[in-house]
This record gives C-alpha cells, structure tokens and sequence, in this order.
C-alpha cells in the first residue's frame, strides 16, 4: 500500500538577498510583539465585559497601552535571584522558553508563495522560507520550549516550582502526542509537510471541513500545549502558589509571560495554516472578489483568523473552570491519543482506498464495516472486564472479612500511620467526615417563634440525644 505524495516546489524561496531576509525577519518578531501586546489588552478588556467589570482604562485612550505599561513596570522592578538557585540555570531558563517560541513563525506562509509583492524594488514571497518538513520543525521548536520550564522549576530550588515545572512536562508530552496525530491526518490528506503546499492544498476546501475531527483535536491539545485555562495546571496557584515562575521576578517572568502569548499566537497560526485556508479569503469574498488572494489583502484575511482562535482562548478563559490534574491527564491520554490514532486510521484507509480507484460509496461500506468491528471488539471486552470486576469484587470481600477484627469488625485505620499520609488497606475503612445537617434537620429561623413542626421535631430529637 502506498500513499501519493506530493512533490512541493520550493524553488522560490531561499533567492532573497541578505537585507531582504533581515527585513522578513524584523517583520515576523514585529508581528508576534504586536499581537501580543493587543492579545493582553483584549484578554482583560473581554474578561471585563464578560464580568461586568469595567477592566483596564487608565493607561492610553480607554486603557490601550495597558499591555506596554505592564511590560514597563516589570523591566523596572528589582531583579531578584533566589540564594539556593542554580544561578546559571535559574537565569536561561526563561531565554530557552521564550527564543524557541519565536521561531516557529519562520515557516508560516502569510500569502501565496508566487513572487506577487514588492519590498523595496524586490519581488519576493510572503514567507520568510519554508521546508519540505515545515511542520515536523514547528513540532521540534515547540517541544525544545518544555525545556525551560522544566529547568525553571529545577533551578530554583524550591519544592513549588519544582512541582510546577514537573506538571507542565508531563502536560506539555501528552498533549503533543495528540498534536502529533492531528499533524498527520493533515499530512496524509495533503501528501505534503510544506506549510505553503498545505495551503495550497486548500484552494477548494478547507481542511476543517474534511477533518474536522483532527481540528477539534488540535484545538483541544493546543489549549493543553501553551497551559491556558482550563488546562493551567503547571501555574494552579490554589495547589502551587504559582507554579514553575514562582521565584522569578522582573524581566525574567516577563519573559515567561511573554512565551506562553507567543505560543498562543504561534498555535493560532498553526490552526489557521493546517485547517482554516491559511491566508485564502472566507467563502463568500472569494467567490465575488478574484483580487482577494493576492497583493497585500491574503496579510489581512491571516491576522483576522489568528485573532479570532485568540478571542477563542479569552472565551474559555472566562467560561469554563480548571479542571482537577488527573481529569487533565486522563483527557490526555485516554480520550484525545486513542481518538486521534483512530481517526489517523480512518483517513489513511480513505487515502488509500482513493489512491486505488475506489468509490465513496465503496470507501464508506470499508469504514462502516471497521467501525461495526470496532464497537464489537468494545462490548466483548466490557462484558469480559464486568465478569472479571465482579469476580475480583468477591475475592476482595472475603479478604475483607480475614482483614477485620476480632468479630468481624473493621479494622482500625490510622491516616498517618508513618508520619504521612497512606491509603487504607483491604479491610479497612475511612473515618466519616463531618458534613453539614441536611435542610430538614437545621434549625429554622422565622419570625414569630420557634414552635414549627421542623423546629419541634429538631427538639425532639436533641433532648433525646441529650
């Protein structure tokens, strides 16, 4: 069985002059400081509006230059280095963190790679360069920025950070591995790793209407890859205090700060380049308008979709609450990798399938049929572990009975047996926790007296206590 692929032509870049290179660069570090800066200011303002509240407005016409104020203020407070850091760690880590997350946008396309504009006199692509495995760099860049969490949080000596930082890797590794099989159905349906080739690819329809299963996968892990809420574990201050920033003050948080909302922007490029046309126009303008795709505007059609999955990043920030670390783990690893690894099989059977002349009709007989299979296989394996859970359950009951004690009765459990705590054994059982009267039982206050029938039976019952 072998898959097509297609064969990108990227002889069009790598032509420009030094100068030229040097101005495509500036220009991509411009746009993610510039991005960031609005993505602070609209993060408070939404989160505001949301709450009701009035947020930022203060600092520029109607609180604009909040995100440049705030960028001041840390630059200018005192840079504080923790006595027991590893000083030449605790001081890279934050430069590891932050350079990487700059460099993903080298390969992100944003315009047609024909030679349509003009800098300077010089006719050039809209694309600081591109490889025939642009997405497979952007996976390797994206995971070399786990480094300087974990060395954080290692470097400065504490027991917090340390936690934090250890979270953060462990998040950041299951959730790629979703990402990586999202990254590939992509791969299989294009026949290419080009990031321009990809969008290419997407001049009839975008891929999240083909995939739209990879999509909400890949929407789902990169709100897990850049830690934000509700996925914001590694910096859960009512478990951590902050997590692995938590000795880091000045620029050197700032810097932290700034990597996550670089990665915000550089996963919201990535979206937009894999499954939302790249910088191709919406439907309808492209269908009336023929100068929509070229010149200057496709900058424009970008920059309005990679705002867009920011504004999405605010709303479940401002919707939904953190989840628990294990629910997080377990989303990682038991729904999102068995989900994608078996989307990834149903498109690379559709490829094949296609690549062998068969018809739709023929292609959804063969995925119907390995679905069927598929849900056969589950309720075999159900009815297997609900036989085995209850056999186990009946071994362990007769356990409990040779754990008790003297007649029968639980044994006793202490919680900090040890000087820490441990979980009970077989046998043995927690101690009830205290809980609040039920609504019948409490005392109820009203005007008048205290002679309900509620208030009676309550008196009842504590004199009878007493």
């Amino acid at each position: 069985m072998s898959l097509y692929f297609a064969a990108e032509d990227l002889s069009m870049f790598g032509r420009d002059p030094w100068w030229l290179v040097v101005v495509k660069a500036v220009f991509c570090f411009a746009f993610l400081m510039v991005t960031v800066l609005i993505a602070i200011v609209m993060e408070r303002k939404i989160v505001a509006w949301m709450q009701l509240r009035v947020g930022p407005n203060r600092n520029g016409p109607w609180g604009m230059l909040q995100s440049l104020a705030d960028g001041v203020k840390l630059m200018l407070k005192e840079d504080v280095v923790v006595k027991r850091a590893d000083k030449a760690v605790y001081v890279l880590a934050p430069v590891v963190a932050a350079v990487p997350a700059f460099m993903a946008i080298a390969v992100i396309p944003f315009g047609p790679s024909g030679n349509e504009i003009s800098i300077f006199g010089q006719r050039t692509t809209m694309q600081l360069t591109d490889l025939p495995i642009a997405l497979l760099y952007i996976l390797a860049v994206a995971s070399i920025g786990i480094y300087g969490i974990v060395l954080a949080g290692w470097s400065s000596g504490s027991t917090y950070p340390l936690l934090g930082g250890l979270r953060s890797c462990a998040q950041m590794i299951s959730y790629e591995i979703a990402m990586g099989a999202a990254f590939a159905s992509v791969f299989l349906y294009s026949g290419s790793m080009s990031t321009s080739a990809i969008v290419e690819q997407q001049a009839d329809r975008w891929y999240i209407l083909l995939l739209p299963v990879s999509f909400i996968i890949y929407i789902v892990t990169m709100v897990g890859e850049t830690n934000r809420a509700p996925f914001d574990m590694p910096e859960s201050e009512g478990d951590l205090v902050g997590g692995f920033n938590t000795e880091y003050s000045s620029i050197k948080f700032a810097m932290f700060m700034l990597a996550e909302y670089i990665n915000m922007v550089t996963v919201s490029a990535v979206a937009v380049t894999l499954f939302l046309g790249g910088w191709r126009a919406p439907w309808p303008v492209s269908t009336f308008w023929e100068g929509a795709n070229h010149g200057w505007w496709p900058v424009l059609w970008f920059v309005v979709k990679v705002q867009l999955l920011l504004f999405m990043f605010v709303w479940l920030r401002g919707t939904l609450p953190r989840v628990r670390y294990d629910q997080l783990m377990k989303l990682g690893w038991k729904v999102l990798i068995p989900v994608s690894l078996v989307w990834l099989m149903a498109v690379a059977t559709v490829r094949a399938l296609r690549n062998e002349g068969y018809g739709f009709a023929d292609m959804a007989l063969y995925i119907a049929a390995g679905v069927l299979v598929l849900l056969l296989l589950s309720f075999v394996a159900d009815m297997f572990r609900s036989k085995g859970k209850d056999g186990k359950d009946g071994k362990d009951g007769k356990e409990a009975e040779g754990a008790g004690g003297p007649g029968g009765a639980p044994a006793a459990f202490d919680p900090m047996a040890g000087g820490f705590p441990v979980p009970p054994l077989p046998g043995q059982e927690l101690p009830p926790v205290p809980r609040r009267r039920s609504r019948r039982e409490r005392e109820l206050v009203v005007s008048g007296g205290t002679d309900t029938h509620s208030d009676g039976s309550l008196d009842g019952k504590e004199a009878s206590d007493g």
